[in-house]
C-alpha cells in the first residue's frame, strides 16, 4: 500500500517534470499563422531584431557575396579544365539560379521545421557543396557539387534570412531589409579578395575547401534566427499549474500523514522492516518509469515531428494549390510576371560594360575606377536610403518601388546612347541607386499577401528571378550574335522590363477606372 502510494506520487512528479521540459525543448514554433498573437512582442522593431538583421547580413555576405565573386574561380576552372568558356560558366550560373529557383520549395523546408532549422541544414548542405567541388575531376562533376549542392544549401539560408527580417519588423521594415541585403555588396568586395588571395596562396581547390570551412558560419547566422513564439513563458505557466497534479498530490500529503500515525501508533517491527525495504524498491521503480519515460519521449518526438510535417504541408501546399491559393491574388500573379523580366535587365550592364569599355577606348579610365564598381558602391547606400524614405508614414512603399523601376529601365535605354566616361559614370550610378529597390522585395510581397504567406509568396518571388538570371545573359548574348551590336541588348532588355512593369500597372489601372465609373454612377443618381 505505501510502496503504491509513495511510487504514484514519484510519477506524478517525473510526469511534471517530462512534461515541462519537453514543451520547452520543442519550443521552436515559427508559424507565421502565429503572427498575429506575436505582434506585442518586445522584439517586434527592437532588441532582438537587430540581431536577425545581423545575421541576415552576414547570410548575404557568404551567399550573394560569393555568388558575385565566382568570376575569380571561372578563370581557375578554364585553366584546369580546358573546357569552352560557355560550358564553365554554366557552373557558376546554375549554383546562382539554383540558389533561387528553389525558393518554392525551401518555403516547404520553412512551413515545417522553421526558419533557423532551416538555415542551419542549409549552412551544413553549402559547406559539403563547397568541400566536394575542391576534388572535381571535370566541369560536369562541378555541375552536381557546386552547382546543385551548394546552390540549394544557399537557397536553404538565404530565403530564411529574408523571411525572418519580415517577422521581426513591422515599421521598420523597408530599413532592416536595406541593411540587411547590403551584404550583397560588402560579400562582394570581401569574398573578391579572399578567393583571390586563397587561390594564389594555396590553389582552387584548397581555397574551395577553406570556403567551405567559411561557410560554416551559415549555421551560426541560422542560430540566430530566434523565432518569436513567446511559448517558453506559456509552458512554463502552464507546468506551474498542472491541473492534473493536483488529485497527485493531496493523496501524497494525506498518506503521508496516516503512515506518521501509524508508526507512532503501532511502532512495530514489521512497520520497520517495510520502511526499510523503501528505498530499494523506490531506486527499482525509479529505473523501471525512467525506461518507461526514455521510449515515451521518443513516441511522443516522432509524433510531434510527423504532426509538424503533415501541418507544414498543408500549409504549403493550400499556399500554391489550395482554395486560398496565392495565385488568386492578382497583383501577386502580376508581381511575378515582373519579376520574370526584372532581374535580367540588371544583369545584363554588368555583362557587356567591359566590352562596351573596351569599343569606346576607355579602358585606361575604367581600371582607374571601374564602371561596375561604381555600380555596386551605389547600390550598397541606395538600399538603405530607399529603405529610409519607404518607411516614411508619408510616402508608400509601392510609389518608391516604381518609381525606382522606372529610373532603372530610363537608365538602361539611355546607357548605350553615351559614349563618354563621365557620362556612363553617371549612367551608372543612376543604375546602381535605381536598383536599390531590391531591398523593398520582402516589403511589397509582404503587403501583397500578408506576413503570414511571406515565405511561400517570396520564394515565388525569387524563383522566377532566378530564371530570368538563368536566361537573362545568354538571350543578350544571343541578340549580339545576331545583331552584331551591344545596343541592341540594352533596348530589347529594356523593352521586357517595361513589359514587366506594365503588368504592374494593370491592376492599379483597372481599379482607378473602376473607382471613377462608380463614382460617376453614383453623382448620374444623384
Amino acid at each position: 500500500m505505501y510502496k503504491e502510494i509513495i511510487c504514484h506520487v514519484y510519477f506524478r512528479k517525473s510526469w511534471k517534470m517530462y512534461t515541462s521540459h519537453e514543451d520547452i525543448g520543442y519550443d521552436f514554433e515559427d508559424d507565421p499563422k502565429d503572427k498575429k498573437t506575436l505582434k506585442p512582442h518586445p522584439n517586434i522593431d527592437s532588441g532582438w531584431a537587430w540581431m536577425v538583421v545581423l545575421s541576415s547580413f552576414f547570410v548575404h555576405i557568404l551567399i550573394m557575396g560569393s555568388q558575385m565573386a565566382l568570376g575569380v574561380l571561372n578563370v581557375e576552372w578554364l585553366e584546369e579544365f580546358h573546357q569552352s568558356r560557355g560550358l564553365t560558366a554554366w557552373v557558376s550560373s546554375l549554383s546562382m539560379g539554383i540558389t533561387l529557383i528553389v525558393g518554392p520549395f525551401i518555403g516547404l523546408f520553412i512551413n515545417t521545421c522553421g526558419c533557423r532549422r532551416t538555415a542551419i541544414i542549409g549552412g551544413l548542405v553549402n559547406s559539403l557543396g563547397w568541400v566536394l567541388s575542391a576534388y572535381a575531376a571535370n566541369v560536369h562533376y562541378l555541375f552536381i557539387t557546386f552547382g546543385v549542392t551548394a546552390g540549394f544549401g544557399s537557397g536553404m539560408a538565404y530565403l530564411p534570412a529574408v523571411v525572418m527580417v519580415g517577422r521581426y519588423f513591422q515599421k521598420r521594415r523597408a530599413l532592416a531589409q536595406g541593411l540587411s541585403t547590403t551584404g550583397t555588396g560588402f560579400g562582394t568586395f570581401l569574398m573578391t579578395v579572399l578567393l583571390k588571395y586563397l587561390c594564389a596562396e594555396y590553389g582552387w581547390r584548397n581555397a574551395m575547401f577553406i570556403q567551405g570551412a567559411v561557410s560554416l558560419n551559415l549555421c551560426v547566422c541560422g542560430a540566430l534566427m530566434r523565432p518569436l513564439s513567446p511559448g517558453k513563458e506559456l509552458n512554463d505557466d502552464r507546468g506551474g499549474k498542472d491541473p492534473q497534479m493536483v488529485p497527485a498530490q493531496s493523496p501524497g500529503s494525506k498518506s503521508s500523514g496516516q503512515l506518521d500515525g501509524a508508526e507512532e501508533k503501532g511502532g512495530g517491527p514489521r512497520n520497520e522492516e517495510t520502511l526499510g525495504d523503501l528505498p530499494a524498491q523506490v531506486g527499482q521503480e525509479k529505473a523501471g518509469h525512467g525506461q518507461n519515460m526514455g521510449a515515451f519521449r521518443v513516441l511522443k518526438t516522432a509524433s510531434q515531428l510527423t504532426r509538424r510535417v503533415k501541418k507544414g504541408f498543408r500549409a504549403w501546399y493550400s499556399g500554391y494549390f489550395g482554395a486560398a491559393s496565392l495565385f488568386t491574388n492578382r497583383m501577386f500573379v502580376a508581381f511575378v510576371f515582373w519579376a520574370l523580366f526584372a532581374y535580367s535587365s540588371f544583369v545584363v550592364p554588368f555583362i557587356h560594360l567591359p566590352e562596351i569599355v573596351n569599343l569606346y577606348n576607355l579602358s585606361e579610365q575604367n581600371d582607374v575606377f571601374p564602371l561596375t564598381s561604381i555600380i555596386a558602391i551605389v547600390h550598397i547606400f541606395a538600399k538603405v536610403i530607399l529603405g529610409v524614405v519607404a518607411d516614411l508614414p508619408c510616402i508608400s512603399v509601392w510609389n518608391v518601388f516604381l518609381m525606382a523601376n522606372f529610373t532603372l529601365v530610363l537608365s538602361i535605354f539611355i546607357l548605350p546612347l553615351v559614349h563618354t566616361y563621365a557620362g556612363l559614370a553617371v549612367i551608372c550610378a543612376l543604375i546602381g541607386f535605381s536598383s536599390g529597390y531590391f531591398s523593398l522585395m520582402p516589403v511589397v510581397t509582404e503587403d501583397l499577401v500578408g506576413i503570414e504567406h511571406l515565405a511561400n509568396a517570396y520564394g515565388i518571388i525569387i524563383c522566377a528571378n532566378g530564371i530570368s538570371a538563368l536566361l537573362g545573359p545568354p538571350f543578350a548574348g544571343w541578340i549580339y550574335d545576331i545583331t552584331e551590336k551591344y545596343d541592341f541588348s540594352f533596348y530589347i532588355c529594356g523593352l521586357l522590363y517595361m513589359v514587366g512593369i506594365l503588368f504592374l500597372l494593370i491592376q492599379p489601372c483597372i481599379q482607378i477606372i473602376e473607382q471613377s465609373r462608380k463614382k460617376y454612377m453614383d453623382g448620374s443618381h444623384v
